[in-house]
């Protein structure tokens, strides 16, 4: 058990810390244009391991409560470190944010590092709120039966890639290539699906499998399902309300400019690792 938290805590800040070195020697860019690419390239990783988990305990277990996998409680402990890792990773992004704006001075003293986090917790509040209930609450109660349900909760990370990369073209203004365009539709869809769908799928799976309306499951459901599914679900609607506001915006702009002056220089989307408020997923969402 303590084995496979260690290895996480080793894993995710030495993943960091080596694709930053790499892109600092191999592309000569700053220590923190190399840190926010960095964050955002573990983050994605970190989903694909998540996705690629879940995938493969869905398709082991046909009862969706009883049957077992070995690999749902072993990367839940291998994961654990990774949202502990990430509230640090968003506050080097933030400092660096606050340096680019010209703020050259931000954590340098104790009285402006005080101030940072400050600032850092204000801006981050429920992203940091969410990896820190994940790291308390979600992980621990999700150690025992129905892995099935799990492993569909780890498909929530298949919209963390999509939103890193859109925050990387945003970073490096690259708002109005097809790129960005495709990126974004591929992110409204899995956000939507793996996120804002995936709670009521759950309540729904349960309700097919014991033989009861949908509406009764949470009655019947574990007291930490229904805990958490009110704590974090309102976090992935709002999470999409900003991504579609983002989007229309970014659209809306398009349509109104001329072609030769577009510009954008608003975040698009949810706040995840680094200079966002968000994905989950999920950040991250997530």
């Amino acid at each position: 058990m303590w084995g496979l938290v260690a290895a996480g805590s080793v894993f995710f800040p030495g993943l960091f810390l080596l694709s930053k070195q790499a892109l600092k020697q191999l592309m000569g860019w700053s220590e923190g244009d190399a840190a926010v690419v960095s964050t955002r390239l573990v983050s994605s990783i970190q989903s694909i391991m998540a996705s690629s988990a879940g995938c493969i305990i869905i398709a082991s277990c046909r009862d969706v409560i009883e049957d077992r996998h070995w690999l749902t409680d072993a990367y839940i402990l291998f994961a654990t470190p990774y949202f502990a890792y990430d509230i640090y990773a968003m506050f080097l992004c933030y400092r660096h944010k606050l340096q680019v704006k010209g703020h050259e001075e931000a954590g340098q003293s104790v009285g402006l590092m005080g101030a940072t986090v400050i600032g850092y917790l204000r801006r981050e509040f429920l992203m940091v709120l969410h990896h820190i209930f994940m790291v308390t609450f979600c992980f621990p109660a999700s150690l025992g039966k129905g892995d099935y349900f799990q492993g569909v909760l780890f498909l929530a990370e298949l919209s963390t890639p999509s939103v890193s990369l859109g925050k990387v073209l945003i970073q490096y203004k690259k708002q109005h290539t097809l790129l960005h365009k495709v990126n974004g539709v591929v992110m409204l869809l899995t956000f939507f699906g793996c996120r804002v769908l995936l709670f009521p799928y759950l309540y729904y799976a349960y309700g097919r499998y014991a033989s009861m309306p949908m509406y009764r499951v949470p009655l019947v459901a574990p007291w930490q399902c229904n805990l958490g599914t009110a704590l974090l679900w309102p976090l992935q609607l709002y999470w999409f309300t900003l991504i579609c506001r983002g989007a229309l915006r970014l659209f809306t702009e398009r349509s109104n400019s001329p072609p030769a002056i577009l510009k954008a220089d608003g975040n698009v989307g949810p706040a995840n690792s680094c200079t966002t408020n968000q994905t989950a997923g999920g950040g991250r969402g997530e």
